[in-house]
């Protein structure tokens, strides 16, 4: 089952008390009536979204039935991974990249059309879920065009705030398939954590909040790859944390 609108996008339909999936940056998308001044290719960057994680939550949806919702707006629209009050909720710059048709932009209409929606429909698709453990799926680029020099070396990162638990299990899962593990890498969840504050620790909901390295899955076999292991990472935390 696909379910979409202008802010969110669903895939399959959760299993009450299993493993769900929401995705901020999913996609790209540019709503009609916005222009950002920026070229299809800034758009397809990293800039413009978190590259591969929605190829990897569709089959996550479709081959481990753990239901998805995706938002459906890039995040040079709105920033759905931030706080209301956020200075960086519409971006004029990103990664060096100047996003003119966000000079002036009107903050409160893409809040109502956009930001709002997405996160009341999250709440309510949880309430509805009651998930034992939420994947919260994002991807982060290797190495940042502003800071060429700076390569980052983790092939995966767990981000957490006060919830450690469920992230502490998954670092050691994703270690014994041999990766790279960051703990609270690329960014740290204690100051970048806004949907699983909100949605997670708020709630007292278990998640795992989780990076995975752009490049890493750019292809359709990698996606694949990648879905089977987060899927049995988030299984097998969910286990884990019933001890």
């Amino acid at each position: 089952m696909i379910e979409e609108t202008e802010s969110w996008r669903r895939i399959g339909t959760p299993v009450r008390g299993g493993i769900v999936l929401v995705s901020d940056h999913a996609s790209n998308r540019v709503a009609d009536g916005i222009e950002l001044g920026i070229t299809q290719a800034q758009l397809d960057d990293h800039i413009g979204w978190d590259i591969g994680v929605g190829a990897v939550a569709d089959r996550m949806a479709r081959r481990h039935r753990i239901a998805a919702h995706l938002g459906n707006v890039s995040r040079l629209v709105i920033d759905l991974h931030r706080e209301e009050d956020h200075p960086r909720l519409i971006p004029q710059e990103s990664d060096g990249v100047l996003i003119p048709g966000n000079i002036g932009a009107d903050r409160e209409g893409r809040l109502k059309r956009f930001y709002r929606p997405y996160h009341d429909a999250m709440e309510e698709w949880l309430e509805d879920a009651a998930p034992s453990l939420i994947v919260s799926l994002h991807s982060f680029t290797p190495a940042m065009a502003s800071d060429p020099g700076k390569e980052r070396p983790w092939q995966v990162g767990l981000l957490y705030n006060e919830q450690g638990e469920a992230a502490a299990h998954a670092m050691r899962l994703f270690r014994e398939y041999g990766l790279t593990v960051g703990d609270n890498e690329p960014y740290s969840g204690k100051q970048l954590n806004a949907t699983m504050n909100r949605h997670g620790e708020a709630h007292g909901r278990p998640y795992l909040a989780i990076e995975v390295r752009n490049d890493l899955i750019s292809n359709e076999r990698e996606q694949a790859r990648w879905a089977d292991m987060i899927a049995d990472v988030a299984k097998r935390t969910v286990e884990l944390l019933k001890l």
